[in-house]
């Protein structure tokens, strides 16, 4: 199963863009950080992640304010048929309150 959940705030955002099917699609830059424990030593985990958002999901992405911590849910595909890199396909997303 493909399936990600994330919570991150978005730090960037792109212009909405139409697939030629006229489908809205919404692009943003997440930030996420957290501590975990690994093998039982405590560790911090920053990263940030390319992300798209499609149809409905695409206007809520873009009515999220930047920096607000947000659940998003979806699932990772290539960037492209023949790209090697990863992009975060959200489908749901829940705001969770402010940094």
């Amino acid at each position: 199963m493909n399936r990600l959940q994330l919570t991150a705030s978005v730090v960037e955002r792109e212009p909405v863009r139409y697939t030629p099917a006229g489908v809205p699609i919404a692009g943003c830059t997440l930030q996420h950080r957290t501590q975990v424990v690994e093998a039982g030593i405590a560790r911090t985990v920053e990263l940030t992640m390319q992300a798209v958002a499609a149809g409905e999901a695409s206007g809520r992405l873009e009515r999220i304010e930047m920096g607000v911590e947000t659940l998003f849910t979806g699932f990772l595909a290539k960037r492209s048929r023949n790209a090697r890199t990863l992009v975060f396909h959200i489908t749901e997303l829940q705001d969770i309150g402010k940094d």
